[in-house]
């Protein structure tokens, strides 16, 4: 896994670091789920990313210690383009957002990680459903991602958004043998 041991003070120097891409396209929430992890907070007022943010975030690890995610919320329009940019070099995993209201972003959720998976092979890529809390949604499992780590997550309500960048982040930072 592409990980590095870097920082400026001796606190930061011990604790490893990984580039997050969070890719999917527009308006599936990527944004807001950023958002929730790291504020806290869920904004209603949506406002398109242009290009890309770049948010950090520490999260605890299971076998001990913690990590720093330095997570790049990427532009929507960007599409498959989004993996032959330098946006994506030196990344360490993906997390790929689709809205589960929308099906139409079902395909290209697959799409991009099929691309990620090409681009990074030694790195992991999830499925993120977001929208969950919204009246009439398929169960995320029933959506047909074989040998994909896939789960459900709410912006609004924050239900699965800690957990998805935490797994992401054990699977990362997890020990080598």
């Amino acid at each position: 896994m592409r990980a590095d041991y870097e920082g400026k003070t001796k606190r930061d120097a011990m604790t490893p670091a990984g580039k997050i891409m969070l890719l999917g396209p527009i308006g599936v929430g990527k944004t807001s789920l950023v958002r929730r992890l790291v504020f806290d907070r869920f904004d209603s007022d949506y406002k398109t990313t242009i290009g890309v943010d770049i948010m950090s975030h520490e999260v605890s690890l299971p076998q001990g210690g913690s990590a720093r995610l330095v997570i790049w919320d990427t532009d929507g329009d960007f599409g498959q383009s989004i993996l032959t940019s330098a946006y994506a070099a030196g990344a360490s995993g993906a997390l790929v957002v689709g809205d589960v209201t929308r099906p139409q972003t079902i395909t290209r959720v697959r799409g991009l990680l099929e691309g990620f998976a090409r681009l990074l092979p030694e790195c992991p890529a999830f499925a993120v459903f977001n929208k969950i809390d919204l009246a009439a949604t398929p169960a995320v499992e029933s959506l047909g991602f074989a040998g994909v780590r896939v789960m459900a997550a709410s912006a609004q309500t924050g239900e699965g958004v800690r957990d998805a960048f935490a797994s992401l982040a054990a699977r990362i930072f997890e020990p080598r043998p």
